[in-house]
């Protein structure tokens, strides 16, 4: 069946990235976003992917657009509008980045339930995530999407930026709504803290896959009584913009090529599948942490 497979739904968004100059930082405009990375990193490991987003008709949209096109995403259910492109102001410290938002009245933010299409038959999962789950009316139309299509394979990669979050109980309680509707979490360490402080990750969900990712020290996944660690490869880190996203990406991409990207086949796959997924979405993490900015890897550069 033609078309994408894995939908990607959230922002998409220009990272302003500050490059050292003689006078003074200088920034650098990079497509970004957490699901728009999501969808570019899957898109190059080989995985039909879309993307859903609001963007914008300015020159900034174009050049997501471009980006999103040359990397094999499918934008043609992405809604346009004649409204300013957001933007993410970018600082690294140690190699972790530190952001300021500039969002009101985006193109983004502002996309509503009813300028969501129909989706076609060949979307057997969509992933949330990102900023667009904090900001509204743009939270309040992924959390219905979500609903809407909870037949289909649900993942959430929350993503959590706690300077930008004005009203963390609703964010809290999204959260928390849309995780007992997902098939597969991934939560950062930083975002269990934030989300649930002192929880298990195994208690966050009653069903499907809970993925815990640690930086330096791995990954964990329970499903069940289910307990699957893998190691992060050791590389020299540049910084780890879109690591988490990649991350992602690898993940579903792994779990499409073993035909377990739907929720009959995530709940039938073994943990040797599960396994497998994760190290290819820490062997594609890796690679991109070596990167400036997010440059996920594409499958050749992969084993």
């Amino acid at each position: 069946m033609s078309g994408p497979r894995l939908l990607c739904c959230g922002e998409a968004l220009i990272d302003m990235i500050a490059t050292p100059a003689p006078d003074g930082p200088v920034f650098r405009p990079v497509p970004g976003g957490g699901m728009f990375n999501t969808a570019i990193a899957a898109a190059r490991l080989g995985l039909p992917t879309g993307l859903i987003a609001g963007l914008s008709t300015d020159l900034f949209g174009a050049e997501l657009v471009a980006a999103a096109t040359a990397s094999g995403v499918d934008i043609s259910l992405c809604p346009r509008a004649p409204r300013p492109t957001t933007l993410a102001f970018v600082a690294l410290a140690n190699g972790q980045p530190a952001y300021a938002f500039h969002d009101e009245n985006t193109a983004g933010r502002m996309l509503r339930s009813a300028d969501l299409p129909a989706l076609p038959d060949s979307v057997q999962a969509l992933a949330f995530g990102g900023i667009s789950l904090a900001g509204e009316p743009c939270g309040t139309t992924y959390d219905a999407l979500c609903a809407r299509e909870s037949a289909r394979l649900i993942v959430l990669d929350p993503n959590i930026r706690p300077a930008i979050v004005t009203d963390a109980p609703a964010l809290r309680a999204r959260l928390h709504r849309m995780i007992a509707r997902a098939d597969i979490v991934k939560l950062s360490d930083e975002d269990l803290d934030w989300l649930a402080p002192g929880a298990e990750p195994a208690a966050l969900t009653a069903q499907g896959l809970m993925i815990v990712t640690r930086g330096a020290r791995g990954a964990l996944a329970f499903r069940g009584a289910e307990r699957i660690a893998v190691p992060a490869p050791a590389v020299a880190v540049v910084d780890t913009v879109g690591a988490g996203d990649t991350f992602t990406a690898g993940v579903l991409a792994g779990l499409d090529r073993a035909g377990a990207l739907s929720k009959a086949g995530l709940a039938a796959a073994s943990a040797d599948t599960i396994r497998a997924a994760l190290i290819l979405g820490s062997a594609a993490a890796a690679i991109t942490v070596t990167r400036a900015g997010a440059n996920p890897p594409w499958a050749k550069e992969l084993p």
